[in-house]
């Protein structure tokens, strides 16, 4: 029996063999290069979605609010559902990356920024609706604290929707100044590697004259821990207040203590369920696959399956403090949620939020990237249906039965609703082009601690003394064991490489000429440097690979592994000769 357990290397958190320079190069380019076809297709649909909701909201504001399918019984109903939902997912971006930095939690690094950007958005999203409710938006400057000659404009303190002004707006401008800090360094970046000088000029103003020093990075790490520490209780407080706009009335159904550490909950389950959805949308459209891994996923989806056991806890309880109330209004509050004319939205509710997430408990499908797309969509539309549930079946159905009613939106309400949608990828997608979304100063941190290039290093048992510096910039100083391990992988790609030539010709330089393969998309100069020490130097050659071909480059590479099928080179070179 051995004597102490030796740990085993635990899986990279950036895969594909990264240097430092790769990762850097990797984060740029979203920012840098031209906007491929998967990020066209799916702007474009929340472009139409976003026009389309502009033209409701000045329908109606130019009609008034009747164009909604308000009535005098349910007067809060889409618009307040509306409003909670996109809060509830804004309070969870910023909580999660402040969390799991003050937890010191590697797998952060991948989340974080598109996390605290969501945070923006979704905020921004919120803040329509009580504005468009108000009916005439121009006087919306009265719930702010302008004193007038006659007196305060705060005709009503006591409402908690002025508390909601408060809470929101300072969550908001934290939110923001942390979300800023984190990409300084990038932005300094990005200012370095600017060619035309107008970048340049917006990203030195962007980065706020950073400079990389060492005291610029003790300032930096200071202020995250800061921001973080005053972020985490001001999610609590602020999604607290929130459900205080219920909590605090006598109506069966809302009048309840549960509700602050419910909404809480459900916003975590909210909010990790729309981080899912945009990373894996992300990792697609920016080609960054190699940096939000299956890992990062996987995690993410047991989150999502603790959180929403939590919410199915909190459902729970509130059928049993009903029940043990013995009050006969909140029983029959919960009772019509669950049988009466809106059951079918009740049900939804349990369906998308309690059951779905138990799939996350087999590791096969957790780590399906199809199915986590699919459970996170599901999870944001089943928390839209408890805030749904909430207001319309505690209102519709008064003390007294000569007000009850049924509401039903309107296509207005509606097309506010898919706008508000809209709008969150556009912004998104936008940000996605224009600032990194990897804090590429942060994934360097834990390259060598999370890498699978140095995770294979240490497997081999090489030593790590001089793996992290650039060749380029260090000459002829480094020098790099070479192991018997590595003289009989050369050994193995050496009869690969000839695999590989053999299936789609050798390159003849009496005979033929050199082609530029960085025409090619994904082709950069460093790859092309490789393709040409392996002997490919023609787009006839790349013309042939197929699946076969691919599989034996990405084996003698070890880098970009997929990429070249990804992008069909051979589809790519094809067109170049022709």
């Amino acid at each position: 029996m051995a004597s102490h357990y030796e740990a085993p290397i635990r899986r990279p958190l950036v895969t594909g063999e990264k240097s430092y320079h790769d990762v850097t190069v990797d984060v740029a380019a979203p920012v840098e290069g031209k906007a491929n076809k998967q990020w066209w297709i799916v702007f474009s649909i929340a472009l139409a979605a976003f026009l389309w909701g502009i033209g409701c909201i000045i329908y109606t504001i130019s009609t008034g609010i009747g164009t909604w399918g308000l009535n005098k019984t349910v007067g809060w109903a889409w618009d307040i559902t509306n409003f909670v939902w996109w809060v509830g997912i804004g309070h969870a971006g910023t909580l999660i990356s402040a969390v799991l930095l003050l937890f010191r939690q590697k797998w952060r690094m991948a989340i974080n920024r598109s996390a605290e950007a969501m945070t923006i958005f979704s905020v921004v999203q919120a803040g329509l609706f009580p504005i468009i409710h108000m009916g005439r938006p121009w006087l919306g400057y009265w719930v702010l604290p302008i004193p007038n000659q006659f007196g305060s404009l705060w005709v009503n303190f006591n409402s908690p929707l002025l508390w909601d002004v408060f809470a929101i707006s300072t969550y908001l401008s934290v939110s923001l100044v942390f979300w800023w800090t984190g990409l300084l360094p990038d932005f300094a970046m990005l200012r370095d590697r600017a060619i035309k000088p107008f970048q340049k000029k917006i990203y030195s103003l962007l980065s706020f004259g950073w400079s990389g020093r060492a005291k610029d990075w003790q300032r930096f790490e200071e202020v995250s821990l800061v921001l973080a520490g005053l972020a985490t209780p001001l999610v609590l407080s602020v999604h607290t207040i929130v459900s205080f706009d219920f909590a605090t009335s006598v109506i069966p159904g809302w009048h309840t203590t549960i509700f602050p550490p419910y909404f809480v909950a459900g916003a975590v389950f909210s909010g990790f369920a729309m981080v899912n959805t945009l990373l894996i949308i992300m990792r697609k459209v920016c080609n960054l696959e190699d940096y939000i891994t299956v890992q990062h996923i996987e995690l993410m989806n047991i989150v999502i399956m603790i959180t929403g056991s939590i919410v199915g806890v909190a459902y729970i309880t509130e059928l049993f403090i009903a029940w043990y109330s013995g009050v006969e209004y909140e029983q029959y509050a919960f009772l019509n949620r669950a049988t009466g004319p809106y059951w079918w939205a009740y049900w939804a509710m349990m369906t998308c939020n309690v059951f779905s997430p138990q799939f996350m408990w087999f590791k096969k499908l957790r780590t399906s990237i199809m199915f986590s797309f699919f459970i996170s969509i599901v999870v944001n539309i089943g928390m839209w249906f408890e805030r749904f549930v909430i207001i319309v079946t505690s209102l519709h159905r008064d003390y007294l039965p000569s007000s009850w009613t049924m509401f039903s939106p309107t296509f207005v309400d509606i097309g506010i609703f898919i706008g508000t949608i809209g709008f969150f990828f556009v912004l998104f997608l936008l940000y996605s082009r224009t600032f990194p979304v990897i804090a590429q100063a942060e994934v360097k941190t834990i390259l060598k601690s999370s890498g699978e290039r140095y995770k294979n290093i240490r497997e081999r048992g090489d030593s790590l003394v001089g793996t992290g510096a650039d060749a380029r910039t260090s000459g002829n100083t480094v020098s790099k064991p070479v192991t018997k391990a590595k003289e009989a992988s050369e050994g193995d790609n050496s009869e690969k490489v000839n695999n590989l030539l053999g299936s789609i010709g050798s390159f003849d330089a009496d005979t033929q000429t050199a082609d530029d393969l960085k025409k090619v998309n994904g082709i950069g100069p460093k790859m092309e440097e490789v393709l040409n020490s392996i002997g490919i130097y023609t787009f006839l050659q790349v013309s042939k690979m197929t699946k076969k071909e691919y599989d034996l480059l990405d084996s003698i590479t070890g880098t970009f592994p997929g990429r070249a099928e990804r992008d069909d080179w051979s589809g790519q070179a094809k067109k170049l000769i022709n």
